[in-house]
Protein backbone atom coordinates (compact mmCIF):
# COMPACT_ATOMS: atom_id res chain seq x y z
CA UNK A 1 0.00 0.00 0.00
CA UNK A 2 1.53 3.33 -1.17
CA UNK A 3 1.49 5.43 2.22
CA UNK A 4 2.80 8.59 0.32
CA UNK A 5 -0.19 9.10 -2.08
CA UNK A 6 -3.29 11.68 -1.02
CA UNK A 7 -6.49 9.87 -1.21
CA UNK A 8 -6.10 9.29 2.98
CA UNK A 9 -8.88 10.44 5.22
CA UNK A 10 -6.40 10.80 8.03
CA UNK A 11 -2.79 11.66 8.07
CA UNK A 12 -0.72 11.72 11.61
CA UNK A 13 2.81 13.35 10.83
CA UNK A 14 5.87 13.46 13.24
CA UNK A 15 2.95 13.45 16.32
CA UNK A 16 4.58 14.28 19.59
CA UNK A 17 2.33 14.79 22.82
CA UNK A 18 3.72 15.97 26.95
CA UNK A 19 2.14 16.92 29.28
CA UNK A 20 3.02 18.86 32.02
CA UNK A 21 3.08 17.28 35.51
CA UNK A 22 3.36 19.19 39.00
CA UNK A 23 6.14 17.59 40.49
CA UNK A 24 5.62 18.90 44.36
CA UNK A 25 3.09 17.13 45.90
CA UNK A 26 0.61 19.09 48.30
CA UNK A 27 -2.53 17.22 49.27
CA UNK A 28 -4.27 20.06 50.80
CA UNK A 29 -5.63 23.52 49.83
CA UNK A 30 -3.60 24.54 53.43
CA UNK A 31 -0.13 23.61 51.51
CA UNK A 32 -0.71 25.55 48.26
CA UNK A 33 -2.12 28.54 50.61
CA UNK A 34 1.26 28.42 52.36
CA UNK A 35 3.23 27.37 49.89
CA UNK A 36 1.86 30.78 47.75
CA UNK A 37 2.86 33.08 50.52
CA UNK A 38 6.21 31.55 50.68
CA UNK A 39 6.86 32.43 47.26
CA UNK A 40 7.28 29.05 46.68
CA UNK A 41 7.14 27.97 42.94
CA UNK A 42 5.79 24.59 41.67
CA UNK A 43 8.01 22.67 39.69
CA UNK A 44 6.89 20.94 36.65
CA UNK A 45 8.33 18.14 34.89
CA UNK A 46 7.01 16.91 31.21
CA UNK A 47 5.84 13.53 30.43
CA UNK A 48 6.22 12.20 27.14
CA UNK A 49 2.75 10.52 26.31
CA UNK A 50 3.33 9.93 22.52
CA UNK A 51 6.54 10.13 20.60
CA UNK A 52 7.13 10.70 16.71
CA UNK A 53 3.97 8.75 15.74
CA UNK A 54 3.51 8.17 12.33
CA UNK A 55 0.03 6.65 10.27
CA UNK A 56 -2.98 6.84 7.56
CA UNK A 57 -5.89 5.96 7.09
CA UNK A 58 -7.81 6.21 3.84
CA UNK A 59 -12.15 6.09 3.28
CA UNK A 60 -13.31 2.83 4.12
CA UNK A 61 -10.36 1.24 6.02
CA UNK A 62 -9.82 0.45 9.48
CA UNK A 63 -6.44 1.00 12.00
CA UNK A 64 -5.71 -0.89 14.69
CA UNK A 65 -4.07 1.11 17.32
CA UNK A 66 -3.22 -1.80 20.45
CA UNK A 67 -0.43 -1.76 23.26
CA UNK A 68 -0.15 -2.11 27.03
CA UNK A 69 -2.16 0.27 29.42
CA UNK A 70 -0.50 3.46 29.40
CA UNK A 71 1.11 3.59 25.91
CA UNK A 72 -0.74 6.68 24.69
CA UNK A 73 -3.76 4.68 22.54
CA UNK A 74 -6.70 6.49 24.39
CA UNK A 75 -4.56 9.68 24.18
CA UNK A 76 -3.81 9.43 20.46
CA UNK A 77 -7.65 9.34 19.87
CA UNK A 78 -8.29 12.19 22.14
CA UNK A 79 -5.65 13.99 19.51
CA UNK A 80 -7.91 13.19 16.77
CA UNK A 81 -10.96 13.96 17.63
CA UNK A 82 -9.84 17.36 18.83
CA UNK A 83 -9.94 17.29 22.34
CA UNK A 84 -6.13 17.96 22.98
CA UNK A 85 -3.82 20.23 21.03
CA UNK A 86 -0.52 18.08 20.10
CA UNK A 87 2.58 19.54 21.27
CA UNK A 88 4.35 18.63 17.99
CA UNK A 89 3.31 17.25 14.70
CA UNK A 90 0.36 17.47 12.36
CA UNK A 91 -3.18 16.04 12.22
CA UNK A 92 -4.60 16.02 9.01
CA UNK A 93 -8.57 15.12 9.10
CA UNK A 94 -10.41 14.91 5.89
CA UNK A 95 -14.15 14.67 7.24
CA UNK A 96 -16.40 14.21 10.11
CA UNK A 97 -14.88 12.43 13.42
CA UNK A 98 -16.83 10.73 16.25
CA UNK A 99 -15.06 9.54 19.64
CA UNK A 100 -17.09 6.68 21.08
CA UNK A 101 -15.65 5.85 24.59
CA UNK A 102 -17.49 5.04 27.49
CA UNK A 103 -19.38 7.70 28.98
CA UNK A 104 -17.77 10.60 26.79
CA UNK A 105 -20.25 13.57 26.36
CA UNK A 106 -23.08 12.05 28.43
CA UNK A 107 -24.59 13.50 31.34
CA UNK A 108 -25.46 10.85 33.66
CA UNK A 109 -28.31 12.81 35.96
CA UNK A 110 -29.71 12.83 32.36
CA UNK A 111 -32.40 9.91 30.83
CA UNK A 112 -31.34 8.43 27.64
CA UNK A 113 -33.65 10.63 25.48
CA UNK A 114 -31.96 13.43 26.49
CA UNK A 115 -28.59 12.59 26.17
CA UNK A 116 -29.50 11.45 22.44
CA UNK A 117 -30.10 15.14 21.90
CA UNK A 118 -27.65 16.14 23.92
CA UNK A 119 -24.60 13.90 22.05
CA UNK A 120 -26.72 15.22 18.63
CA UNK A 121 -26.33 18.70 19.59
CA UNK A 122 -22.35 18.20 19.74
CA UNK A 123 -21.83 16.74 16.27
CA UNK A 124 -23.93 19.43 15.38
CA UNK A 125 -26.80 18.47 14.68
CA UNK A 126 -30.46 19.49 14.98
CA UNK A 127 -33.35 18.46 17.49
CA UNK A 128 -35.36 17.62 14.83
CA UNK A 129 -32.61 15.65 12.76
CA UNK A 130 -32.02 13.64 16.37
CA UNK A 131 -35.91 12.85 16.47
CA UNK A 132 -35.94 11.35 13.54
CA UNK A 133 -32.89 9.38 14.65
CA UNK A 134 -34.08 8.56 17.70
CA UNK A 135 -36.22 5.16 17.42
CA UNK A 136 -33.22 3.22 15.38
CA UNK A 137 -30.60 4.46 18.06
CA UNK A 138 -32.80 3.04 20.96
CA UNK A 139 -34.03 -0.10 19.22
CA UNK A 140 -30.04 -0.50 18.23
CA UNK A 141 -29.08 0.13 21.61
CA UNK A 142 -32.06 -2.18 22.78
CA UNK A 143 -32.92 0.43 25.75
CA UNK A 144 -36.75 0.24 24.71
CA UNK A 145 -37.65 -0.23 28.49
CA UNK A 146 -35.20 2.39 29.84
CA UNK A 147 -35.71 5.61 27.81
CA UNK A 148 -36.26 7.49 30.83
CA UNK A 149 -34.08 6.48 33.66
CA UNK A 150 -31.26 8.56 34.43
CA UNK A 151 -27.83 6.98 32.98
CA UNK A 152 -26.83 6.83 36.48
CA UNK A 153 -28.72 4.13 37.05
CA UNK A 154 -27.37 2.41 33.48
CA UNK A 155 -25.10 -0.37 33.93
CA UNK A 156 -21.54 -0.13 31.86
CA UNK A 157 -22.93 -1.81 29.53
CA UNK A 158 -25.95 -0.07 28.81
CA UNK A 159 -24.15 2.99 27.99
CA UNK A 160 -21.35 1.50 26.14
CA UNK A 161 -25.02 0.73 24.02
CA UNK A 162 -26.08 3.56 23.78
CA UNK A 163 -22.86 5.15 23.13
CA UNK A 164 -22.41 3.06 20.10
CA UNK A 165 -25.71 3.30 18.96
CA UNK A 166 -26.00 7.15 18.76
CA UNK A 167 -21.96 7.19 16.92
CA UNK A 168 -23.51 4.90 14.07
CA UNK A 169 -26.74 6.58 13.67
CA UNK A 170 -24.37 9.81 12.38
CA UNK A 171 -22.18 8.04 10.12
CA UNK A 172 -19.23 10.11 10.87
CA UNK A 173 -16.50 9.98 7.98
CA UNK A 174 -13.94 8.50 10.85
CA UNK A 175 -15.30 6.67 14.18
CA UNK A 176 -12.89 6.51 16.71
CA UNK A 177 -13.57 3.33 18.81
CA UNK A 178 -12.32 3.25 22.44
CA UNK A 179 -12.40 -0.80 24.03
CA UNK A 180 -16.44 0.13 23.53
CA UNK A 181 -16.51 -3.65 21.95
CA UNK A 182 -15.26 -5.03 25.19
CA UNK A 183 -18.35 -4.26 27.36
CA UNK A 184 -22.13 -6.05 26.65
CA UNK A 185 -22.86 -9.16 26.22
CA UNK A 186 -22.14 -11.22 23.38
CA UNK A 187 -25.02 -10.92 21.57
CA UNK A 188 -24.32 -7.10 21.18
CA UNK A 189 -20.75 -7.56 20.94
CA UNK A 190 -21.50 -9.84 17.62
CA UNK A 191 -24.40 -6.99 16.55
CA UNK A 192 -21.75 -4.07 16.68
CA UNK A 193 -19.37 -5.80 14.60
CA UNK A 194 -21.79 -6.74 11.92
CA UNK A 195 -22.98 -3.20 12.12
CA UNK A 196 -18.79 -2.14 11.99
CA UNK A 197 -18.28 -4.17 8.74
CA UNK A 198 -21.21 -2.84 7.09
CA UNK A 199 -20.43 0.83 7.77
CA UNK A 200 -16.82 -0.12 6.32
CA UNK A 201 -18.63 -1.34 3.20
CA UNK A 202 -20.63 2.25 3.16
CA UNK A 203 -16.96 4.05 3.31
CA UNK A 204 -17.14 4.81 7.04
CA UNK A 205 -13.46 4.87 8.30
CA UNK A 206 -12.61 3.53 12.16
CA UNK A 207 -9.69 3.65 14.61
CA UNK A 208 -10.36 0.79 16.75
CA UNK A 209 -8.53 0.74 20.56
CA UNK A 210 -8.91 -2.75 21.71
CA UNK A 211 -7.07 -5.21 23.91
CA UNK A 212 -8.61 -7.76 21.91
CA UNK A 213 -6.36 -8.64 19.20
CA UNK A 214 -8.39 -11.07 17.50
CA UNK A 215 -10.86 -8.78 16.77
CA UNK A 216 -8.68 -5.67 15.71
CA UNK A 217 -7.07 -8.68 12.98
CA UNK A 218 -10.87 -9.71 11.71
CA UNK A 219 -11.74 -6.16 11.35
CA UNK A 220 -8.98 -3.73 10.35
CA UNK A 221 -6.30 -3.94 7.65
CA UNK A 222 -3.67 -2.11 9.76
CA UNK A 223 -2.11 -1.95 13.05
CA UNK A 224 -0.90 0.64 14.64
CA UNK A 225 1.78 -0.58 17.61
CA UNK A 226 2.57 1.84 20.52
CA UNK A 227 4.32 1.03 23.43
CA UNK A 228 5.91 3.46 25.81
CA UNK A 229 4.69 6.27 23.95
CA UNK A 230 6.75 5.29 20.94
CA UNK A 231 5.54 3.44 17.60
CA UNK A 232 6.75 -0.55 18.05
CA UNK A 233 5.35 -1.74 14.47
CA UNK A 234 2.90 -0.57 12.05
CA UNK A 235 2.19 -2.29 8.92
CA UNK A 236 -0.96 -5.06 7.63
CA UNK A 237 -2.50 -6.42 10.97
CA UNK A 238 -1.81 -10.19 10.91
CA UNK A 239 2.14 -8.69 10.91
CA UNK A 240 1.79 -6.78 14.04
CA UNK A 241 -0.36 -8.61 16.03
CA UNK A 242 1.34 -11.38 15.16
CA UNK A 243 4.86 -9.38 16.28
CA UNK A 244 2.68 -7.98 19.60
CA UNK A 245 1.36 -11.52 20.79
CA UNK A 246 5.64 -12.25 20.85
CA UNK A 247 6.17 -9.39 22.69
CA UNK A 248 3.98 -10.28 25.11
CA UNK A 249 4.76 -14.11 25.46
CA UNK A 250 8.67 -13.03 25.70
CA UNK A 251 7.50 -10.35 28.40
CA UNK A 252 5.97 -13.58 30.48
CA UNK A 253 9.10 -15.80 30.20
Amino acid sequence: MDENNNDYLLKIENLDMQFRMPALKMNTLKERVVNFFKGKRIKAKTLKVLENINCQIKKGESLGVIGHNGAGKSTLLKLVAGIYSPTAGKIDLKGSVVLLNLGAGFDMEANAEENIYLNGAILGFSRKEMKKRFNSIIEFAELQDFVKMPLKNYSSGMISRLGFAIAIDVHPDLLLVDEVLSVGDANFQKKCIEKIKALKESGVSFMFVSHNIQQVKNLCEKTLWIENSKVMGYGPSQEICGKYLEYCNNKKN
